[in-house]
């Protein structure tokens, strides 16, 4: 979609017969609080979030799980994705659990024993650093590069598993794009926890994905350069393929974004969806997708806020803009009442950016015995409504 300040915002279109009914759970990425909106594009819950919300989603329990705004603490903290921490607040918006760390970013799974894993920044050997190779050297580039290190953590935050990314990958293959700094090597964006003590991460940096056996560390699968480019939010489906959102960021010819189905076991893809113009769907970064159970799927286009679903045949069935837009001054996304910005200062960037959505059913866990009723949320829906 083009950018303008004159596009409509909220629900843009619906079609109840063929969308997966349900309530997408949606965040501006640094704003301060998430809503939970219906199909009509109505707010039915929101939580305000006063250190703000970088990602967030529902635990089964109806608690909302947050990625804090960026710790100013640290320096990582200028890296995309930057956290100050994990919080899990519930429906009223109390803290009822949370984990201090400065250097986790982007991605965070609940365990069904209760556990944490995340992604952290870590800084690697020197000696390694300069092995590793591509990228580009700035003023700002360390002796020693970041990677990524996925921790399991214990409720009172004690580390009982460790995994290093830069362990287990491979100097000649696992080059950095030439466009891209070399401040980091990995830049993890994702990770999904999946059966048999094993998970699935994603690197922007090398834009590769792959299956890692979690108790040798080692890549059971790897998949990506020259057939993805920077991409976000892999996810396990079903019928053991691997769904992802292909940014295409620095992609030979003509930068577009696409939804890919990948067969793991013959690095094929079995589905794709892209735009109609090709350029009509792109996201440089953010971004994700994830398959509902009627077979369609969600689609966070996530630099523009833009939130949608398609059918297998690639029909947009549901279209949302998101209108939370916050200003952004100097790099720093600063709060607004209610979410609406009445005054920003001249310099302000105004973003409306979601990292991710995520859709859920009537029936689903979170939501049960909760109140959704739109008309607590009458006076904002009309705000939003006005765009």
């Amino acid at each position: 979609m083009g950018w303008s300040r004159h596009h409509q915002v909220g629900l843009i279109h619906y079609e109840p017969s063929a969308a997966y009914r349900g309530y997408t759970l949606v965040a501006t990425n640094g704003g301060f609080h998430a809503n939970l909106i219906d199909m009509e594009g109505r707010i039915c819950h929101r939580w305000n979030c006063p250190e703000g919300v970088h990602y967030c989603y529902l635990l089964p329990n109806g608690n909302l799980f947050v990625g804090t705004n960026a710790s100013k603490e640290v320096d990582v903290g200028s890296i995309g994705g930057s956290n100050a921490g994990l919080q899990e607040l519930d429906w009223e918006g109390n803290v009822v659990w949370e984990w201090r760390n400065p250097l986790v970013h982007h991605d965070f799974k609940r365990l069904p024993n209760g556990n944490t894993v995340a992604i952290t920044f870590e800084r690697m050997p020197a000696d390694l650093s300069a092995k590793v190779q591509g990228g580009f050297t700035t003023p700002r580039d360390d002796e020693q590069m970041i990677s990524d290190l996925v921790q399991e953590i214990e409720p009172d935050g004690t580390v009982v598993w460790e995994w290093r990314a830069w362990q287990h990958l491979d100097l000649e293959q696992d080059t950095i794009c030439p466009l891209e700094g070399r401040r980091e090597w990995t830049h993890q964006n994702s990770l999904t926890v999946l059966p048999d003590n094993q998970f699935l991460v994603s690197f922007r940096q090398i834009s590769t994905i792959g299956i890692v056996d979690g108790e040798t560390g080692a890549f059971k699968w790897k998949w990506g350069p020259g057939e993805i480019s920077h991409q976000h939010h892999p996810t396990w489906l079903d019928n053991g393929r691997v769904l992802l959102f292909d940014n295409g960021a620095h992609r030979r010819g003509v930068n577009h974004s696409r939804i890919l189905e990948v067969e793991p076991e013959t690095n094929e893809i079995a589905w794709e969806y892209h735009g109609d113009p090709i350029i009509s769907f792109y996201s440089y970064n953010i971004s994700g997708a994830e398959r509902l159970p009627n077979g369609n799927t969600l689609i966070c286009e996530g630099a523009p806020g833009r939130v949608f679903e398609v059918t297998h045949q690639g029909r947009i069935v549901w279209e949302y803009i998101n209108p939370n837009f916050v200003p952004r001054v100097a790099g720093v996304i600063r709060n607004t009442e209610a979410g609406v910005v009445t005054q920003a200062p001249a310099e302000a960037e105004l973003v409306n950016m979601t990292f991710r959505a995520h859709r859920y059913g009537p029936d689903h866990p979170a939501l049960e015995g909760k109140d959704l009723d739109p008309a607590h949320y009458g006076n904002l829906n009309r705000i939003y409504a006005a765009g």
